[in-house]
């Protein structure tokens, strides 16, 4: 059987390359697509990246007749995260090593979960909130 993705997370930043850039360096994410806008290429208007086969998207915070019919926000526009994304990962002391030497603002450390597993959680540069583990809710 074949899978495919049923919902995918999409993300708003003000720095949307630096994101990219970081997401891939720290997290192990790879680009798939990268859409920038034909008049200023800092502003990416659609981007889709993969960790082991899953996909997120992100897009630069501008003002698009999108953004004005479903307004997403980044963080600090928000005031604060209003999602947390889980990945799950093979090696979560390996990946978090990764991530803090990449930048990433580890706020829970790695150990083990009361539910199983073991994990951690970090914000990436603009303070979206991202965890990390072991533990396969579909296992």
């Amino acid at each position: 059987m074949t899978s495919r993705h049923a919902i995918i997370p999409n993300l708003r930043y003000a720095d949307a390359r630096g994101a990219i850039a970081f997401l891939c360096a720290a997290f192990g994410f790879t680009e798939k697509a990268i859409h920038a806008d034909p008049d200023d290429d800092a502003t990416i208007l659609h981007a889709q990246l993969l960790y082991e086969g899953q996909m997120i998207m992100l897009s630069s915070a501008v003002d698009t007749e999108y953004s004005r019919a479903a307004p997403l926000r980044t963080v600090r526009q928000a005031g604060g995260n209003t999602q947390s994304l889980y990945v799950v990962v093979d090696d979560v002391d390996r990946h978090a090593a990764r991530a803090r030497a990449a930048g990433a603002d580890i706020y829970m450390e790695p150990e083990n979960k009361d539910y199983g597993g073991r994990g951690y959680s970090a914000r990436d540069p603009e303070g979206n909130a991202w965890a990390f583990g072991d533990y396969d809710p579909f296992a």
